[in-house]
């Protein structure tokens, strides 16, 4: 056996034992023997490095040092899921995917939805290649070399699994491994860490990678996105990535009813407090991979999938004190200060009060005892009052009449449940907040530039709304606190790329009330510029697919305030992309205007998403379900035959999707 056979066939035997070890919990030598065989590999690469593999299992210890993280794009977005609370929930979801489909016939999975930090894992010829947080669902942090020390994430897939792929999994850290480092950290007179959740998202941000590796973090993994199609269902997806050396918890159940999927959250609603990590709720998904792509997404969440919530966990304790915080639309919220109390495995020390109506429906005063529990387990909130408890001397709370930061009188307009502050321009938390919100990753997305930074600059006088962003010098920033050279000339670079930033993007930052990311792409797509959108009557705006009276009427608002006209104009001067670029309209046609399409079934020229975008940029609209409204539908292999009925019953044009290239062609 030559040297590189002998190392490759110590990899391969360490990469199983791995497997054994922290996947299936089932191992085959002792740790000596592992420890072992591991220094002879470390022996053989360091005598050969021309046979150093970044995937080889001497790399699990670490010590890359990472200084900054790299913000990576997700090549497919991670979707947030939408919540149930009751089994009314979950019937009325049910009862709109079977519309959608037209069928009734719907197999789901089952799966515990685990505690942790979200990772999406990239592999390509099998091999792990990039690791990127969650982040905004868009991008997220590529925290690879981290990620490469934990011992149950396979660095190459094994068997006859798909070769390019992303795996989507939870970073968790069990109970067993955060209980002995809370011990270990007492012992070194070390503040304990508050809970495991937070404490694995923590890990993976640490700048050692060393470190990481010394922590008992774990990854459990949940989906398979792939363009491969060698998988009909979410759960042989799953099941072949088990076998494939990848930690995929063995409760995830197919479920042929609805009946089942109640009799496996009340299982589990009970016996979740067994299980070695935390975990706070089922997730629900249509197992068939194709009916998952005919029911698609909306705008925050796929439709085929329901995160289901075990009751949140609820404490009482005393409110001390209510104040007001002021939000960059000017809105109103009170705030409920507590006396620290333990939930959920965190201490709450203030909890939101949503508006005056629930102060009053809930009858809150000072000094009362109340119940607190967390909403899905991540806001606190309080449910109730304990009124055996209350003081003697209690009075009824009268809500704030004006600006806590302003003093400008408050205003309630007619149907909205929040008091505003009407000081737009002067009120210092909303000009902070629309700066914050024109800087955020979603909007103009300027590196560099924080929160913290923005309100220093703002209380520097250096700034007063986003368009004095663009006459920001270097030597203004450098005397800043905490500020250097470099932190200032990355905050200026920033600044200048976020020229490049396109337009629905800009529109979006601008922080129009009403106008958020979805209906900013609506607009900009529809009236091409800045100058049309502010131009355009209340009748051109409500013509626009999806565009209500109150959205209207905020643009017309926003666009008739002389402030707002002077800071466009200022953007505008400055070189911001206030209009779609010509390259842009020149992939754009009204081709299909008027027409609504269902796309069904499994395409070769083009992914489901290319066609979708397509009938969008030349004017079409998708709809996801058939009806009377329906003009086309684009059928691929294996449309669903309760939606070819369906079609034939209404008279609806079936296209192929070749008909639907010479279409737009």
């Amino acid at each position: 056996m030559t040297t590189q056979q002998k190392i490759q066939s110590l990899r391969e035997e360490l990469h199983q034992h791995n497997y054994n070890y922290y996947v299936l919990d089932k191992p085959t030598i002792s740790d000596y023997e592992f420890d072992i065989k591991l220094r002879e590999l470390q022996e053989l690469e360091d005598k050969n490095p021309e046979f150093y593999d970044p995937n080889s299992p001497t790399q699990r210890v670490g010590g890359e040092v990472t200084k900054k993280f790299e913000t990576a794009t997700h090549k497919n977005r991670m979707y947030s899921l939408d919540n149930s609370y009751s089994k009314e929930d979950l019937l009325d979801w049910e009862k709109r995917i079977q519309k959608m489909l037209g069928t009734e016939d719907i197999e789901y999975s089952c799966e515990l939805k685990y505690d942790g930090a979200s990772i999406n894992l990239t592999f390509e010829n099998g091999q792990l290649v990039k690791a990127v947080t969650r982040g905004d669902g868009f991008q997220g942090d590529d925290v690879t070399a981290n990620i490469r020390t934990i011992k149950s994430i396979p660095l190459v897939s094994n068997g006859d699994f798909v070769s390019d792929f992303e795996i989507r999994g939870e970073i968790i850290l069990p109970l067993d491994g955060f209980n002995k480092m809370n011990e270990e950290r007492i012992v070194n007179g070390e503040e304990p860490y508050r809970n495991p959740r937070n404490t694995a998202s923590g890990s993976l941000k640490l700048q050692d990678s060393a470190e990481v590796a010394k922590r008992p973090l774990d990854c459990l993994l949940y989906h398979l996105v792939s363009d491969s199609r060698k998988y009909k269902t979410h759960t042989e997806s799953l099941e072949n990535a088990r076998k494939s050396g990848f930690k995929v918890p063995d409760n995830l159940k197919t479920c042929k009813t609805l009946e089942e999927v109640f009799e496996f959250l009340e299982y589990w609603d009970h016996h979740r407090h067994s299980l070695p990590y935390e975990t706070d709720g089922v997730v629900v998904k249509v197992n068939n991979l194709q009916q998952q792509e005919e029911l698609g997404y909306t705008a925050k969440a796929p439709r085929w999938a329901i995160a289901y919530k075990f009751k949140a966990e609820q404490v009482s304790t005393v409110l001390h004190e209510i104040t007001y915080q002021v939000g960059r639309t000017g809105a109103i919220t009170p705030v409920a200060n507590l006396e620290p109390v333990q939930l959920a495995g965190t201490i709450v020390k203030r909890a939101s009060l949503h508006n005056a109506d629930q102060i009053e429906k809930l009858d809150i005063r000072i000094n009362d005892t109340v119940f607190v529990e967390k909403g899905g387990e991540i806001i606190p909130k309080i449910i109730g009052v304990d009124f055996t408890k209350r003081p003697a001397d209690s009075r009824p709370t009268q809500y704030a009449t004006h600006c806590p930061e302003c003093h400008t009188e408050l205003v309630r307009k007619e149907g909205d449940a929040k008091h505003y502050c009407p000081n737009e321009f002067g009120c210092a938390p909303q000009i902070t907040g629309r700066i914050q919100h024109y800087i955020s990753r979603k909007a103009m997305d300027i590196e560099g530039l924080g929160g913290e930074t923005v309100d220093l600059l703002r209380k520097e006088g250096l700034i007063e709304n986003y368009a004095d962003l663009y006459d920001l010098k270097v030597e203004q920033i450098i005397p800043l606190e905490r500020m250097a050279e470099k932190s200032a000339q990355n905050i200026i670079e920033g600044i200048e790329k976020s020229k490049e930033v396109p337009f629905e993007k800009v529109l979006f930052a601008l922080g129009i009330r009403f106008v958020g990311e979805t209906v900013a792409k609506k607009l900009a797509k529809h009236f091409k510029s800045m100058d049309n959108l502010m131009n355009a009557s209340f009748e051109e705006l409500i013509a626009v697919d999806e565009i209500g009276d109150r959205i209207a009427q905020s643009i017309i608002n926003f666009s008739n305030d002389l402030e707002n006209i002077q800071l466009i104009n200022r953007l505008k001067s400055y070189g911001v992309q206030l209009e779609i670029s010509a390259e842009e309209q020149a992939n754009q046609s009204e081709t299909l205007a008027g027409k609504v399409f269902v796309v069904s079934g499994v395409f070769h020229q083009m992914n489901r998403n290319e066609l979708k975008k397509a009938i969008e940029d030349n004017g079409g609209k998708v709809s996801s379900s058939i009806s009377k409204k329906t003009s086309f539908i684009v059928a691929g292999d294996n449309m669903g035959p309760s939606k070819l009925t369906k079609a034939q019953d209404l008279g609806i044009e079936i296209i192929s999707e070749q008909d639907f290239i010479n279409m737009i062609n």
